[in-house]
């Protein structure tokens, strides 16, 4: 006794022959459809070139289209000449033209010998299907699909809204149970001539022939009237995408397909000359009665579908740009924002960098030009000081920063006068984490030699930037880690906040602060504050600064920083 394997082929007929004669050269007769779609002289040529070779042959041919009882059909043709012509055949492998044996034949042969009455066949019911990814569950036994869903979508999705909308339900016949499962199977001769001579069988070939999807669905039901002795599982390894697409393999995969110890593996590039010359080698290396095991490989499966439909956080590519908020994470590692921190004092990158060390860098978004840490033109991974390539995709820029340097904490100032298209970017992601002395802007005009009518316009524009940036700090939606104080609170006592915010930053940082950054001298900052008010400009993010206060900060009742979560 053998094993018969029905071939469904309709393009790469080379490999297709190369493959039919290796399972013929090892005693299993082969018998192949060829799709309709192949030209005349193409299929002539191709059973020409195989005429050698007498325990192969050729069924019926049928135009066979995704999605239809074609399918089926041409499956039935070929075992019903599988199991007229060779009578020896014990089990019929169901397998197609970019299918090929992973492992030596007379293994299959033996493995099947042992289970002489067992049907390999994945048949599960509707309820426990989870693969089914856009399609139908039980409705494609209920509903009627004539039309073909790849050429005749229109026709395809009103039919099927109108017969929802009619409520229209067909009767599955008595006595099956629906099931589904994968298209490749191994069925014995008595399971297989009990389906295809069954009295009844025009009664479900007419039923299912308007199923949706039906070559996962007939032998798949049918087999559980004729045999209790059935493994659901395929014998032959094919896996899926999250779309619904089979995976395709390639030469690179040839230690991964080893590692599954499977039978048989489908879809095989058709120039993936690597796999096909190992596997098809006389000298390929045996197993033994080693189990079928692609649970083996399911984990890099798994991983490569998460891969390729999450990506990896921060990075954003173009094969998967994604949809606004089904982003991994918007950022691959931490990062600071630092808001007034340089106005209010002098050298503050420097000594930010000797305290945490890691990179600081002055005002990435400023108007005139991207402050790259130590003044560079070019930073980590090719990226300009450019304002206006900065500018085209401001978010891209900020999350390219990060993805470029991970592994190295990026810490950089922000303030009204930058652009501001990425204040919901940091607002929304954990990764951020930003500070804010709220008013400290007011500084450097303060210090400029600027008119005072011209101070007095700037200071009412950066003050409704800076309030509309808090705004969107104290959204529900925030998710960075935000602290904020005004800039009285925080001149009063600079050493608790500074503190803070550097534990914030790392556990490996965390040392008790012994002196902090020089403060710009503030002499007059609170009579040019009331300046600005007997301008008719209101000044309130900067807290109570009273208009008689000189150097050493306003003396005024100290209040813990707010937390926005």
């Amino acid at each position: 006794m053998t094993v018969g394997i029905v071939m469904l082929v309709h393009e790469a007929l080379q490999r297709a022959e190369q493959v039919a004669r290796h399972w013929s050269k090892h005693g299993c007769p082969v018998v192949i459809h060829v799709d309709r779609q192949v030209k005349r002289p193409v299929f002539d040529e191709f059973v020409k070139r195989l005429s050698d070779v007498d325990n192969i042959r050729f069924c019926g041919r049928r135009h066979c289209e995704w999605g239809t009882w074609s399918l089926v059909a041409a499956s039935q043709a070929g075992s019903e000449l599988m199991l007229a012509e060779f009578p020896q055949v014990r089990h019929v492998y169901l397998a197609s033209g970019s299918c090929i044996p992973l492992r030596p034949v007379d293994e299959l042969v033996a493995y099947l010998d042992e289970r002489p009455k067992t049907n390999f066949i994945e048949s599960v019911t509707t309820d426990d299907v989870f693969w089914t990814v856009g399609g139908f569950d039980a409705e494609r036994f209920t509903l009627r699909f004539p039309f073909s869903w790849k050429r005749s979508k229109f026709l395809f999705d009103h039919y099927v809204r109108l017969q929802r909308r009619l409520r229209v339900r067909r009767q599955i016949p008595d006595g099956i149970v629906p099931h589904l499962g994968s298209q490749w199977w191994c069925l014995t001769r008595q399971t297989l001539s009990a389906i295809l001579e069954d009295p009844d069988r025009r009664y479900y070939d007419r039923y299912f022939s308007k199923v949706w999807i039906p070559d996962e669905s007939y032998f798949q039901t049918l087999v559980r009237l004729y045999s209790t002795d059935i493994e659901s599982r395929s014998l032959t390894l094919s896996k899926f995408d999250f779309q619904g697409k089979p995976h395709v393999f390639y030469d690179d995969h040839l230690q991964l397909l080893r590692r599954s110890d499977c039978f048989v593996a489908r879809k095989i590039w058709p120039y993936a000359e690597k796999l096909y010359s190992n596997f098809l080698s006389p000298d390929l290396a045996r197993m033994g009665g080693t189990e079928p095991n692609p649970g083996k490989i399911d984990k890099i499966f798994a991983k490569a579908v998460e891969r390729r439909t999450s990506g990896r956080a921060g990075l954003i590519m173009h094969s998967r740009f994604p949809r606004e908020g089904f982003e991994k994470g918007k950022t691959c590692a931490p990062y600071s924002a630092f808001e007034g921190f340089s106005d209010l004092f002098e050298g503050f990158e420097i000594w930010l960098s000797k305290v945490v060390g890691g990179q600081v860098h002055g005002h990435l978004f400023g108007p005139d030009t991207v402050e790259f840490g130590g003044g560079q033109a070019i930073y980590s991974g090719a990226m300009s000081n450019s304002p206006q390539l900065r500018d085209y995709n401001p978010r891209g820029f900020l999350t390219n920063l990060i993805w470029n340097t991970r592994g190295e904490r990026q810490c950089f100032q922000f303030g009204p006068r930058d652009n501001q298209d990425i204040a919901w970017l940091m607002a929304t992601d954990p990764n951020a984490q930003i500070s804010v002395i709220s008013g400290a802007w007011a500084v450097p005009l303060f210090n400029s030699n600027m008119n005072f009518s011209d101070i007095r316009k700037e200071a009412a524009r950066q003050q409704q930037i800076e309030s509309e940036h808090l705004k969107i700090l104290g959204s529900m939606y925030t998710k960075a880690r935000v602290r904020v104080w005004t800039m009285a609170d925080f001149v009063e006592a600079p050493m608790e906040p500074l503190q803070t915010i550097i534990d914030e930053i790392g556990p490996r940082h965390a040392r008790r602060l012994t002196e902090a950054p020089r403060m710009v001298n503030l002499d007059g900052f609170g009579q040019f504050l009331q300046n600005l008010k007997n301008q008719g400009m209101q000044p309130h993010l900067m807290g109570d600064f009273p208009a008689g206060v000189e150097t050493g900060g306003p003396s005024v009742t100290r209040q813990r920083p707010y937390l926005v979560r």
